[in-house]
């Protein structure tokens, strides 16, 4: 029922978007509020003038009432972390509830060259058969709290996803940017200083602001996540340096998705350290280069990339006849199982001249599970370029290439997949995207016994995305 609410909300903003009536130019227009605004007057006669209501702002996003805030909409695309810009006045206790809504139409086909392996007289290598349809509907409820001046608790949850059906919580944490003692030291202090405590995304390099978070695709210019998607929630806390453009991050978390007190001699804290610098150089060019160090000296389970617990926008691709929707929601990814230690570093380039961008991941992983005895190592590399074009850059083309590989465990060979997307999209209005991409990917180096082995899977993806 949930998903079936969520569809029709979308299809019906489309179609109320598309109506003769919405692609009305109302800008010149007197209506009923214009009227009775003209016919207002004092009891002694006297004309009064009455402010006319702002009939563009659906043009221009809903008005942002929280501080030091990422806005859902178009406005929050290339944000990374949240500047030191209140963005908002405070006047009282503040409560904001957002949304965010996606559907993808999805016309994929796939194929292998793995020899059968028959499991209890099935092939668990032979491919489920798929073609054109309409995924399950996704959808995020957002609330946001403004406590205090530049104090806000933020809580993310997930109404829909792919792997899990029913509502729960992704995150919540409270981030801090002024002072709630008014002492000047603290006050100058933190003008530079942000801190988040929490349950919350860890800030690991930059891809993950670029990323489709099961309902907000908003900020993605494609539809498909980074092959080695490194993304996930653990509690803890980060310390923010920001000043002239200059970025520091140090953060310390639990290391793993959920928290708990057992077992204290198979964990440790894991560290996060980011530094760059992010500067808008002139009117016309913006340039940002961060590195990113992500360290588990030891876990029970370390979910730096299975952490996504929404699941892969691409339905059933190199799946077998035996894969169910929820069980096998990972499919085009590649996690490399280092569950009991990693260190990670990803170096993230971004580029912004006009409307033309360029933002680039360059990553390396080494970890192991619990039963391994030596580290095992991945790459990754990939491309965004992309042209943002028309009023308030609209509309935009993009192409991407990603690149991973790699040694699973308890495989020898390198191994790994190459992916191009290509897409395009349109905001209708700040809140409301259209976009599709053809997506190609195939995978090399898996053994012949694997599902994977010479696989491939090709196709065309459409998705309408609300967020507000």
């Amino acid at each position: 029922m949930k998903r079936t609410l969520h569809t029709a909300t979308l299809l019906a903003a489309l179609m109320a978007l598309a109506s003769p009536a919405a692609a009305q130019d109302t800008s010149n227009a007197a209506g009923p509020a214009d009227t009775a605004a003209a016919a207002a007057s004092d009891s002694d006669g006297s004309s009064t003038a009455a402010a006319a209501p702002d009939v563009e702002t659906w043009k221009k996003g809903r008005p942002i009432v929280m501080q030091y805030y990422r806005p859902l909409d178009s406005r929050g695309i290339n944000m990374f972390e949240t500047t030191k810009l209140p963005g908002a006045p405070f006047t009282d206790f503040k409560l904001d509830i957002g949304a965010a809504f996606a559907s993808e139409v999805q016309n994929l086909t796939h194929a292998n060259t793995a020899i059968p392996v028959m499991v209890s007289g099935v092939n668990t290598n032979q491919l489920a058969p798929i073609g054109f349809g309409f995924n399950n509907p996704t959808a995020n409820l957002y609330l946001n709290a403004q406590l205090a001046p530049g104090i806000r608790v933020a809580m993310t949850s997930y109404l829909s996803s792919r792997h899990h059906n029913e509502t729960w919580v992704k995150d919540g944490y409270v981030q801090v940017d002024e002072s709630p003692i008014d002492w000047t030291p603290l006050n100058r202090l933190m003008k530079r200083v942000t801190l988040r405590v929490g349950d919350m995304e860890i800030n690991y390099g930059d891809a993950h602001f670029r990323r489709s978070d099961n309902g907000q695709a908003v900020y993605n210019p494609f539809i498909g996540n980074y092959i080695m998607d490194a993304f996930t929630t653990q509690i803890g806390a980060e310390a923010y340096l920001k000043t002239r453009g200059l970025i520091g991050m140090v953060a310390l978390t639990g290391g793993e998705l959920r928290g708990t007190v057992l077992t204290p001699n198979q964990r440790s804290l894991s560290m996060i350290n980011k530094v760059g610098f992010d500067r808008q150089l002139n009117k016309e060019l913006r340039v940002r280069l961060t590195g990113s160090l992500y360290k588990t000296d030891k876990a029970m389970s370390d979910t730096l990339y299975g952490g996504d617990r929404a699941g892969s926008p691409y339905f059933w691709v190199l799946e077998n006849t035996q894969a169910s929707e929820t069980t096998n929601a990972f499919s085009g990814t590649i996690n490399p199982g280092f569950r009991n230690k990693v260190t990670a570093v990803q170096v993230n380039p971004f580029v912004k001249y006009r409307g033309f961008e360029v933002f680039g991941v360059l990553e390396r992983a080494d970890g192991r599970t619990t039963a391994e005895v030596q580290n095992r190592t991945f790459n990754q590399y990939a491309v965004d370029t992309v042209y943002r074009f028309f009023q308030a850059e609209k509309l935009f083309v993009g192409a991407r290439y990603n690149r991973v590989n790699g040694n699973l465990a308890g495989i020898v060979s390198d191994l790994g997949a190459n992916r191009w997307e290509i897409g395009a999209g349109w905001f209708v209005i700040p809140g409301l995207l259209m976009k599709g991409e053809y997506v190609d990917q195939k995978y090399f180096g898996y053994p012949t016994d694997s599902i994977k082995n010479g696989g491939r899977f090709k196709g065309t993806m459409l998705e309408g995305v609300v967020a507000f």
